[in-house]
């Protein structure tokens, strides 16, 4: 690993490389849009780049994946892949990401460089941090906002805590899709 490059990286270096996790809890919207518990386990993968230069501005990031499984299951359920990126003039964190149900959110915050726990968020209709998905979702389950908080355990453990929120046609109250998991580090 390049530690020269990983000293760039602010918060964001603590999540460097290939992480595991089998005690997932994810509450979704069931087939006949009720509510349903999904205990997972999943693998997360972190590799540095940077820098990127947007004129005056100068990031360095994480490529990202995401693949996670139902326990017992051999078909993950869920994928998402993307970038998360360190502003360290601005002591912003940036996630950007797209999961292949046609929905890409670019969420941030504002994150202490030294920082073992953090949070982000998006919001629908954001100029800046935000949150766009295809038609048939925008209609039938909008999200309208997302929310992450990561907590670093040490060098070889991480946990998070993610609260989508989704606008589901029909219903009055939204609809809080979360996702909860600790990881270890494997690689």
């Amino acid at each position: 690993m390049n530690t020269d490059l990983v000293k760039h990286l602010g918060p964001l270096a603590l999540l460097v490389g290939v992480w595991e996790g089998d005690k997932g809890a994810d509450v979704a919207p069931s087939d006949d849009r009720g509510t349903e518990r999904n205990a997972f386990r999943e693998r997360l993968t972190f590799e540095p780049f940077g820098p990127v230069k947007n004129h005056e501005q100068e990031l360095y990031g994480l490529r990202y994946s995401t693949v996670a499984w139902r326990l017992g299951e051999e078909a993950p359920f869920h994928e998402e892949t993307g970038y998360w990126l360190w502003d360290a003039a601005a002591k912003q964190v940036l996630r950007c990401f797209i999961v292949p149900r046609g929905v890409t959110v670019l969420a941030g915050g504002t994150v202490e460089a030294d920082a073992k726990s953090f949070a982000i968020s998006a919001d629908a209709g954001s100029d800046t941090y935000g949150i766009c998905s295809n038609k048939f979702l925008d209609r039938e389950f909008k999200t309208v906002r997302y929310e992450l908080k990561i907590t670093v355990h040490g060098h070889d453990s991480f946990s998070y805590k993610e609260d989508t929120q989704l606008k589901i046609k029909g219903q009055k109250e939204l609809f809080h899709h979360t996702d909860a998991n600790t990881v270890k580090r494997v690689g």
